[in-house]
């Protein structure tokens, strides 16, 4: 996990007001435009109230402003369109607060109900991405917020094509994932016709949007399952920097970023995809996820000793260095595989995770990986239900997750520490143009 995930979080001071990418992550994302919208007017002047509040409550409605409110200039400005060549929140940079949902149609609904639905949620998705009510019907949970980063992107299920008629349009890439030895997986929490991810830096937001998306289904899909994650919220840590897995790993040293010369080739179908190359073209510019629900065996794993962690992993806990690199090593430190003790033992372990994950190893396979933690409670015997909620984004799965998985599964010194518990694969297609919704090109085409 360590070595594949989304590599940054983000500083607001680093990123606010700046138009375009967001640490090279994130080419959807810009400013907010001047004008602004009613919840952006009412979140600033909630901000106004708060902070003078601290003075007493009294005063700080007495000094509301009564004119045109100053924008606002917190984490909750940062916007990222939902128009473009790609769905936001796939380089968008890691949100603080996520959710991952998978629908069924109804019994009886076909393709004309899943555009009608497609074209709700595009609409849906579009306004409060902007920082608008949803609609007639919005709830007001968000009505004090901008729109706080917030993305929403749509994936289709293998069994979604032949409950829509679409069978021919099925992507070969689309086929069903191998059985691989950790799988402990529950079907259903599992796969589903319709696939929403949801990520913003305010939890409100968050799920605001999910009720949004979960309402807008109506009579045509239900929900099949639901997991809610979180990450660190921007602007924590003194400078931006490498997010943390909960088992306090550095996690997400060698993700691909946006910008290398191979990444789009990796991550997204081309724009005139070749025969059982990611097409068919409708899926231009679009990608595949990997969805895995990944427990993480906790107690097990805070019982070993720093040095075996680290062992386990292939890189220093503290700043996340290969094991190979000396005192003055940091986390880009090219790891030297080759490297031995004086007992000859390789420094990096054999069956390391950051060794077996690296691309070079695995035939020049790579993802974009861009995960949320996540804590359901704990079980009867007092263990905690928590781990990783791992999305990974590639061109194919077959040329991304499956050879890297596959190698893990053959010997991976992480696998006694973790369990997976739920799986999925959708084929998220390309950016909705304006005036377009998200998979129209499929269900009109």
């Amino acid at each position: 996990m360590p070595d594949q995930s989304i590599p940054q979080t983000r500083s607001p001071e680093a990123t606010r007001g700046t138009p375009g990418p967001l640490d090279s992550d994130n080419p959807g994302a810009a400013t907010a435009p001047e004008g602004v919208s009613r919840r952006r007017l009412l979140g600033t002047a909630g901000a106004t109230g708060l902070v003078l509040g601290a003075a007493g409550a009294a005063a700080g409605y007495a000094a509301a402003p009564s004119s045109a409110a100053t924008p606002l200039t917190s984490l909750g400005s940062e916007r990222a369109m939902f128009h473009g060549k790609h769905q936001p929140g796939i380089t968008t940079p890691m949100q603080a607060r996520g959710h991952l949902v998978a629908f069924d149609l109804a019994a009886g609904a076909g393709r004309k109900e899943a555009a009608a639905l497609l074209r709700r949620w595009s609409d849906t998705a579009r306004r409060l991405m902007a920082g608008e009510p949803a609609g007639s019907r919005d709830t007001d949970v968000a009505r004090d917020a901008g729109p706080s980063s917030l993305t929403v992107t749509f994936g289709f299920g293998h069994s979604f094509f032949g409950r829509t008629g679409l069978e021919k349009q099925r992507p070969v890439a689309l086929d069903p994932l191998p059985d691989f030895s950790s799988d402990h997986l529950d079907k259903n929490r599992s796969n589903g016709d319709l696939w929403v991810q949801i990520g913003a830096d305010d939890a409100l937001v968050a799920f605001h949007a999910l009720r949004a998306i979960q309402r807008d289904a109506g009579a045509a899909a239900r929900v099949r399952w639901q997991m809610n994650g979180f990450n660190r919220s921007p602007g924590a840590t003194a400078h931006p920097m490498t997010a943390r897995n909960l088992m306090g790993q550095v996690d997400g040293t060698r993700n691909p970023k946006p910008g290398e010369a191979d990444f789009d080739r990796r991550i997204f179908v081309p724009e005139e995809p070749e025969a059982g190359k990611g097409g068919p073209a409708w899926m231009a510019n679009g990608s595949y996820v990997v969805v895995r629900r990944i427990r993480m065996l906790l107690d097990d794993w805070e019982e070993l000793s720093l040095k075996a962690q680290e062992d386990v992993i292939g890189r220093r806990k503290s700043d996340g260095a290969p094991l190979s690199g000396g005192s003055g090593a940091t986390e880009s430190t090219e790891m030297d595989l080759e490297k031995t003790d004086g007992s000859g033992e390789l420094v990096v372990p054999i069956n390391a995770h950051a060794r077996i994950t690296r691309p070079d190893q695995n035939g020049g396979a790579a993802m974009v990986r861009r995960p949320f933690s996540y804590h359901d409670g704990f079980d009867a015997d007092g263990v905690p239900d928590a781990g990783l909620l791992f999305v990974c984004w590639q061109a194919d799965p077959l040329r991304g997750f499956v050879p890297v998985q596959r190698k893990l599964d053959r010997g991976d010194a992480l696998s006694q520490f973790i369990r997976h518990e739920a799986s999925g694969l959708f084929a998220v297609p390309g950016g909705a143009a304006e005036g377009e919704y998200v998979g129209q090109r499929l269900l009109e085409g």
